[in-house]
């Protein structure tokens, strides 16, 4: 757009010129016409998941973008199940959507398949302060495909009660404090200290972060399982250590039962979990909101949280729109400090930017998965990942091998055949 106005000031001035020289040539009215009546007549396709967007951040989005630009919006709700092959085959024709929401894991993918326009000047104008780690997802190859919306990741959820009767006055911060603590609560009380089945493994995802260890390596022109690296095994090391405190059984994950439902039971120390949980546990017990509190997974030193994983979303264009100028436009509004902000006030999402989480006050779950956000990562950012995390999941089976006695190296040893295997999407 800014191209545009600044050929259509020129146009004027020229013309002008020459009306001055005795023209009664009329374009300069019809240019600024132009230039005030914007994007007038056109509309622009959004796709947002459902949950994305709370409706008063739409409609406020919506109002401004029309009043910016003259142009409307229209904002269609998308499904996540099935909405890859979806997205791809829309991404394929001649008529996509605009503006589009992606998972943040799945960029890359589209990225590298020609579907994404390329950002940078967009960065460039307004995201040079975009939280890093947010921001890595939206990069492939060093260029700027995507823009940073929102994430999520885990807290710690603890019954505030069972702590207090274990004698513990005070959340912890580091990673020894926490096993401290926990260990406390068996020896005191009849309580289990934390309920941690053995297939958490996006907790584990986080754990190998903030190890600064790396799942796949690359050898040759192929990515390969690095699940036998001292880092990895450092981080399943320190998930057996926690795990080991716990009733929960070594082959299930978080879902199988819903360890929100078993907490809910106010039998349980603490989760490991994501902050809507605690809706999950209310609902099953209302008496347990009384005693329900939450904090920032402890690192290994109090100036770091832990490693966690972000889940979230990026907003593209699509290469194949015939509006990304005003695609663009709405980015700028949509990604602007109103409302990143009003999006984390209103949906308890952390914000692209950390200036804006003091728009999670009041909200005790999201404020404490906050700090964890500038130091946390995700998955692999591969297109070859995608197959990695079908079930059975070979990371999950790596975790319960070594829960059940094995060394770390021998787990790694048992599954790296498989995991190679789905790297090399030969499944």
């Amino acid at each position: 757009m800014k191209r545009k106005l600044i050929a259509a000031i020129g146009a004027v001035v020229m013309i002008g010129s020459i009306a001055a020289c005795g023209s009664d040539d009329d374009s300069s009215s019809k240019k600024a016409s132009s230039a005030k009546d914007g994007y007038k007549g056109q509309t622009l396709t959004v796709w947002v998941m459902d949950g994305s967007t709370p409706d008063q951040w739409q409609k406020d989005l919506t109002a401004a973008f029309e009043k910016k630009t003259k142009a409307k919006v229209k904002f269609e709700i998308q499904q996540w199940n099935g909405i890859q092959q979806k997205l791809t085959t829309a991404l394929s024709e001649s008529n996509p959507p605009d503006v589009f929401e992606v998972g943040n894991t799945q960029t890359a993918s589209y990225a590298q398949s020609g579907g994404l326009a390329d950002l940078g000047d967009l960065k460039s104008s307004i995201g040079t302060d975009w939280t890093e780690s947010m921001n890595k997802a939206a990069v492939v190859d060093g260029k700027q495909y995507a823009a940073p919306w929102f994430v999520l990741n885990r807290v710690v959820l603890y019954n505030k009660k069972i702590w207090k009767d274990a004698g513990i006055t005070d959340t912890p911060k580091t990673r020894d404090e926490f096993y401290k603590d926990l260990k406390q609560i068996g020896d005191k009380t009849k309580a289990e200290p934390i309920y941690l089945p053995g297939q958490n493994w996006y907790h584990f995802v986080g754990l190998t972060i903030g190890e600064g260890a790396e799942l796949v390596k690359k050898d040759g022109d192929k990515y390969v399982s690095n699940l036998a690296d001292p880092k990895v095994t450092a981080a399943m090391e320190t998930y057996k250590k926690f795990q080991d405190l716990s009733k929960a059984p070594k082959d299930k994950d978080e879902a199988t039962p819903q360890q929100a439902d078993v907490f809910a039971k106010g039998k349980t120390g603490a989760i490991i979990g994501m902050g809507w949980e605690a809706g999950t546990a209310i609902k099953a017990n209302p008496a347990i909101e009384k005693d329900l509190g939450y904090f920032t997974i402890p690192g290994a030193t109090a100036d770091k949280p832990e490693g966690v994983f972000l889940g979230g979303s990026n907003l593209a264009v699509a290469e194949g729109s015939k509006k990304q100028d005003l695609a663009k436009e709405f980015l700028k509004i949509a990604l602007s400090d109103q409302f990143e902000g009003q999006l984390a006030k209103e949906g308890g999402v952390i914000p692209n930017k950390s200036a804006l989480e003091s728009n999670l006050d009041g909200n005790a779950a999201a404020q404490a998965a906050a700090p964890a956000a500038a130091t946390g990562g995700t998955t692999p950012l591969i297109p070859e990942w995608a197959p990695v995390e079908n079930a059975p999941n070979p990371i999950k089976t790596y975790m319960t091998a070594v829960l059940k006695g094995k060394s770390p190296a021998e787990a790694a040893k048992q599954v790296e055949g498989e995991f190679n295997k789905r790297l090399s999407q030969q499944q």
